[in-house]
């Protein structure tokens, strides 16, 4: 069975322990290592060359047992510097573990049935709706950032009674530039020019409008006269099955209340009565028109795409609060395509859906917090999150607080601006993630998933001295609270 030996400091060291006994029938032996530090988070991999000597062996498993050769490092998740090296260097594997050790279970869980999210079926369709209104260049630059975002098809949004004259040059632009292209009108004539022009796709096609897909080489979307005539929608597809060209039927999804439930059947009858055909689905009218969080709309919305088999969906991004639409879906569409590909269910394959609330927001409870406030020995200020509300200690003991402004005056901080600000940022981050019940890990920014951006961050590089470390020597006798010292116990 593999042995693995975990790196921790001195501050987790009882809690790493509980945790690894606590994991049933782990496929490893296990052993934890403190290295001469305090907290964990502080390790890095030039302190682990010098303090664990190689090549790392296995405490001996019983009287008279030799020891043997570990044959795996875990280190902190936050353990900077090149790990790879420390590899070649023990001559074992060394890697990083989740960031907050009580995530142990849940990560080798997921490394013992790694799900493969690179792949999807489903083609996002991103609309620019006021592509008219644009100049070639802005569609470009629009389209770029759908494409960035996650889009396969820049579709060109074309307006009622408004003149798009640039029609043909912004077709040809977004093909000079590489993207495939999907016209979006109701009027036949910009179909015509936009297919005439190059697009890959037109939308769309009712059962009157076919002869347009006779006179263009591009893709039709059929749909219905209206979208409850789906005899129309399958005499178009069964015209497009007889001429052996490539199309896509759309049944219309409605928004709430003026029919959604209907039209999710609609869907599901043409999908029983053309198992094999292509199907868009358009999610507008729910992510834009329903004034709730988009990222779960999404996830319920390719849920439904993954059972019906659909070829592509057809977004926008238009309401602020659909802001992040395209990247919701397609993260939504690689969990949904994992999860019926592999029959499981979409759990515990990532947690860019999870936006507003984590699964798991409170990793450590109260008591154990306090445990680890009994250790500590400095004046730096360490903050946590647990049911009851804010935890801030240090060498003078806890306070506990549901907010910042309750915990400001315990802190006397009023003559040290640098550390007060400090304090500030992290306390405001800590009562938002305890009041939607988010984790908190102090010194790294809230988690959004795919809500928000975030750059990724190279552990194999040091991290600089954050913006609030003061310089001066007579200032830095009194420095207590600076980014790179006040840093909580961290995972190990």
């Amino acid at each position: 069975m593999e042995h693995i030996v975990f790196l921790t400091g001195r501050l987790a060291q009882a809690s790493l322990t509980r945790v690894l006994a606590g994991i049933e029938a782990a496929p490893f032996t296990w052993e934890v290592r403190e290295i001469g530090l305090q907290v964990a988070a502080l390790m890095t991999a030039d302190m682990i060359r010098r303090r664990v000597a190689a090549p790392v062996f296995t405490e001996a498993e019983g009287e008279g047992a030799a020891p043997r050769r570990a044959d795996r490092i875990m280190v902190p998740g936050r353990c900077r510097g090149d790990v790879e090296a420390l590899s070649l260097h023990f001559g074992v594997p060394v890697e990083r573990g989740p960031q907050e050790l009580k995530d142990l279970p849940r990560h080798f869980n997921r490394s013992a049935r790694a799900v493969d999210l690179s792949e999807y079926e489903v083609a996002i369709f991103a609309e620019i709706v006021d592509a008219p209104r644009l100049s070639v260049a802005q569609i470009i630059e629009r389209a770029q950032q759908l494409a960035a975002d996650g889009a396969n098809v820049i579709d060109l949004g074309c307006l009622p009674e408004t003149r798009f004259d640039h029609l043909s040059e912004s077709v040809q632009a977004l093909k000079a530039a590489g993207f495939q292209v999907s016209v979006d009108s109701s009027d036949a004539q910009e179909l015509l020019l936009g297919g005439k022009a190059g697009a890959d796709y037109l939308l769309s096609l009712t059962l009157d409008t076919l002869w347009i897909a006779d006179e263009v080489a591009a893709t039709p979307v059929l749909i219905p006269r209206v979208p409850a005539d789906e005899a129309s929608l399958y005499a178009a597809v069964e015209q497009m099955q007889r001429r052996g060209r490539a199309f896509l039927a759309d049944s219309i999804l409605d928004p709430i209340p003026f029919g959604l439930t209907a039209s999710i059947v609609r869907y599901h009858r043409l999908r029983e009565r053309f198992p094999d055909a292509p199907i868009m689905l358009g999610v507008g009218n729910l992510t834009e028109l329903t004034e709730a969080d988009t990222s779960g709309i999404n996830a319920v919305l390719f849920g439904i795409a993954a059972e019906l088999n659909v070829a592509a969906v057809l977004t926008t991004q238009v309401s602020q609060h659909a802001r992040r639409a395209v990247s919701e879906a397609d993260w939504a569409r690689r969990i949904m395509h994992a999860a019926a590909r592999n029959a499981t269910l979409p759990k515990g394959m990532s947690d860019a859906l999870m936006t507003v609330h984590a699964k798991h927001p409170f990793p450590d409870t109260p008591e154990e917090i306090g445990e680890i406030a009994s250790q500590v020995r400095d004046p730096n200020f360490r903050v946590q999150i647990s049911p009851l509300g804010l935890h801030v200690y240090n060498r003078d003991g806890m306070r506990l607080a549901q907010g910042a402004f309750e915990l400001w005056p315990q802190l006397r901080l009023q003559d040290d601006a640098d550390h007060a600000f400090y304090m500030g940022v992290e306390l405001a981050r800590a009562e938002i993630a305890w009041q939607l019940g988010k984790r908190y890990v102090q010194d790294q920014p809230l988690d959004w998933g795919c809500a928000a951006p975030r750059p990724a961050e190279d552990l194999a590089r040091w991290c600089a001295p954050g913006t609030t470390m003061k310089t001066s020597k007579k200032s830095s006798a009194a420095e207590t609270g600076a980014t790179s010292t006040t840093a909580a116990p961290s995972p190990s």
